[in-house]
């Protein structure tokens, strides 16, 4: 449809193809003067469901409209948020329950569309017809990164290695208690120069849980250090939830594991791992009762409350000898992970080695901190043993969304810090 002016309307955005880290830069022209219209942005995911975000504009005195700019005045977002129509995305109306977007092949990108609309427009985008649309490609791997699957040694997992001639540092990558193999994070990392070894331990065909043990993630640091392509003395480790409980765990106690870092995304050092990965579920599970339900959600957090005294149901944290960065949301209703930062303050500074710890602590924020831009799910279903519950996250989106954009550049800064750019590290 053109305007009265019989001009087209103009979509521009850039880049087309991108990282998903990446920000994008929309602008809209060749508009009436203070003409409303809905940007919309729509995304079919792997599993087919269907997610939308929309913000709401009115077109300047040249009829132009920069998403980095201008403000939205309503939809999914509001204010001036050059990504929120990534971040804000949500299943559209009549989806299935307890939904979240998640990448499983990383081989491929995600397409998104983003189109204008006359009007501000709330429901039915699929019965309109757009002024213009723009079709886009967001990625977790970056040209010439190398995907190759690991099963060695009784190790399972898949290694990402950047492009170029390396070695590079080397990084674990450890997710949490929603079981299988995640890959899109080390993806992401490789795309920015660590080789990345997604770590299976969790419930997979192949891998017995009850015997995952200690030895299981030393073996994977000792592949992933002897890997032509790494720097053995650059290596570290980085956790979200019970990968965090592994990560902190590992640093303190293991003989073989000696990181120069570590990244700890709403963990606990309350869930030490010194055995099997078995027993320390099976400590967690005693206090099942603690277990809150409200609206039908799970709320996990009060099981580790309040924070043990007893030192030998902590990991020990002021044994580590690297430096530690925690990641946490203020909201976080599956982990204390708040509560835990403040005790591992006290535990360190006692010890002597608080200066290794850095806390980033983001009020309403929720578990899940992932990759910038990712929209943002307070709950989501889950599988609790045999059993498919919806999990309580929490988080806001707003905050949360400034939370992962925040908190992802901190921890590339730390990681390039401490495996490219920082000294070999002097025995403590």
């Amino acid at each position: 449809m053109a305007l009265s002016t019989g001009v087209w309307p103009l979509l521009s955005v850039e880049p087309t193809r991108a990282l998903v880290d990446e920000e994008l830069k929309v602008i809209v022209r060749n508009l009436s003067p203070r003409q409303e219209v809905t940007l919309h942005c729509v995304h079919q995911s792997e599993d087919k469901d269907v997610w939308e975000a929309f913000g709401h504009y009115i077109s300047d005195e040249h009829g132009t409209i920069t998403v980095a700019k201008n403000a939205s005045m309503g939809g999914t977002y509001k204010g001036v948020e050059s990504m929120g129509l990534m971040w804000s995305m949500r299943p559209v109306p009549g989806s299935r329950p307890g939904l979240r977007l998640r990448k499983k092949d990383v081989l491929s990108p995600m397409f998104f569309h983003i189109s204008v609309y006359d009007g501000h427009i709330t429901q039915g985008f699929s019965q309109l017809t757009a002024l213009v649309t723009r079709v886009i490609e967001r990625w977790y791997m970056a040209p010439g990164v190398q995907r190759v699957s690991l099963q060695e040694k009784g190790v399972q997992g898949t290694l990402f290695i950047p492009p170029g001639p390396g070695p590079f540092p080397g990084l674990l990558d450890m997710w949490g208690g929603g079981r299988g193999l995640v890959e899109y994070r080390a993806a992401l990392l490789a795309s920015h120069g660590f080789v990345s070894l997604a770590l299976e331990y969790l419930s997979s065909d192949e891998l017995n849980i009850s015997t995952i043990d200690v030895s299981y993630f030393e073996t994977a640091y000792q592949i992933l250090q002897s890997h032509a392509m790494v720097q053995r003395d650059r290596l570290a480790l980085f956790g979200l939830s019970f990968g965090s409980a592994i990560a902190l765990s590992m640093a303190a106690y293991s003989k073989i594991i000696k990181p120069r870092c570590c990244v700890c995304i709403s963990g606990s050092h309350a869930t030490p791992v010194q055995t099997t990965v078995l027993e320390a579920v099976q400590e967690i599970s005693k206090k099942i009762d603690k277990v809150r339900i409200e609206d039908n959600q799970i709320i996990w957090r009060d099981i580790m409350l309040p924070i043990p005294a007893d030192p030998s149901m902590k990991v020990h944290v002021g044994q580590i000898k690297c430096p530690v960065l925690l990641v946490n949301g203020g909201d976080d209703q599956n982990w204390p992970a708040v509560e835990s930062a403040e005790d591992m303050v006290r535990i360190m500074e006692k010890a002597g080695n608080l200066h290794l710890l850095q806390v980033l602590t983001y009020p309403g924020a929720g578990h899940l901190i992932e990759p910038p831009y990712t929209p943002h799910h307070r709950a989501s279903n889950f599988v609790l043993g045999k059993d498919k519950v919806v999990m309580l996250w929490g988080g806001q989106p707003k905050p949360h969304a400034d939370a992962q954009e925040d908190s992802w550049e901190k921890i590339l800064a730390f990681l390039r810090q401490h495996l490219y750019f920082a000294a070999p590290q002097a025995k403590l």
